[in-house]
């Protein structure tokens, strides 16, 4: 596909997007409304922070009022809309809830992927899907980095939900033919997140505060991030090629490659701070926590060309910006 073509190819292209209010699904929406796509969004609730709500974006979308777990719906959506491409974002994406509510997160994130897979297998407009997993979906392994051909073995309930939906996407395409990829990201970070239990929101959030930044592990585990930005490439270039051979049914890891850790990563935000004398307080009281998790991007390399374009630093610059303003505001 040329340059011109990757360009062209979301004009006027009808795209269903699960989540679309969310952290990663107002990032994509904006991506693709930027290139033309007309986009229907499901919307569970109305989220007045949602960075899709606070930007009048989602004054843009085609909004579809309900749940993932409503079959007739989710049908109903695909062919009166005519969709051609789905991006299913959609999900329980929080390890403490998960782990406090299973049978809710595994409701949402594995019955809501079959029923959205099933809705497409019998909708003949669509072309193809993206199903967001997540790195969760490995559980804990001895080798590193993360590669495609590792086994999924999640233990606790959030893994476990993202390995079965991972499965679940990968069986309907190998089994039914569809043009289905599987996108497990690293954690993500980015302006929007405004979840402050999570490491890089949160410290930042305190350092803009004039606030010691905490770490609630014991700061040496090491993890993948990836910046929102490098993830919605990502996923269109993924997207745009679903009925390609190398695409067509596979898993994809979109991340850096590049391990840091806890401690690491509040150091890097201090120092972009400009307040280098602030140390972070040490909790040390997490549990359950794999020590070690990254991921080889060299798959999605080979396939699709891509690879994360923003260092770190480089992306939690562009992160601080967008949390001084929403913090001001």
């Amino acid at each position: 596909m040329s340059q011109d073509e990757r360009q062209d190819f979301w004009r006027g292209r009808r795209v269903f997007v699960t989540g679309c209010t969310g952290f990663l699904g107002s990032w994509l929406t904006a991506a693709l409304l930027e290139r033309g796509a007309a986009v229907v969004g499901l919307v569970r609730e109305q989220e007045p922070e949602s960075q899709l709500v606070r930007s009048g974006l989602i004054g843009q979308v085609e909004q579809v009022s309900g749940e993932l777990l409503d079959y007739a719906l989710l049908r109903r959506t695909l062919v009166e809309c005519a969709i051609d491409t789905v991006f299913h974002l959609a999900g329980q994406t929080i390890v403490g809830v998960a782990n406090r509510e299973p049978v809710a997160t595994f409701e949402t994130n594995i019955r809501g992927t079959w029923l959205l897979l099933e809705a497409a297998r019998q909708t003949t407009t669509v072309r193809g899907i993206v199903v967001a997993s997540s790195e969760k979906a490995y559980g804990e392994q001895t080798n590193l980095p993360y590669r495609e051909e590792f086994p999924l073995q999640g233990r606790h309930p959030y893994e476990v939900s993202k390995s079965c939906a991972d499965l679940i996407a990968q069986s309907f395409a190998h089994t039914y033919g569809q043009a289905i990829a599987v996108t497990r990201c690293s954690n993500l970070y980015g302006g929007g997140d405004l979840n402050w239990n999570r490491l890089i929101p949160g410290t930042i959030r305190s350092i803009l505060n004039g606030e010691r930044p905490v770490i609630r592990s014991d700061g040496s585990f090491r993890r993948d991030y990836l910046y929102v930005a490098d993830a919605v490439r990502g996923y269109l270039m993924l997207a745009e090629r679903l009925t390609e051979p190398g695409v067509r049914g596979q898993p994809f890891n979109l991340g850096s490659g590049c391990p840091v850790s806890a401690l690491d990563v509040v150091r890097t935000i201090v120092a972009l701070s400009g307040h280098p004398e602030w140390e972070p307080l040490i909790l040390n009281e997490v549990k359950h926590e794999i020590q070690d998790e990254y991921l080889s991007p060299d798959k999605a390399a080979a396939a699709v060309g891509w690879r994360p374009q923003y260092s770190l630093e480089a992306g939690l610059e562009e992160a601080m910006r967008w949390y001084r303003a929403y913090l001001r505001s």
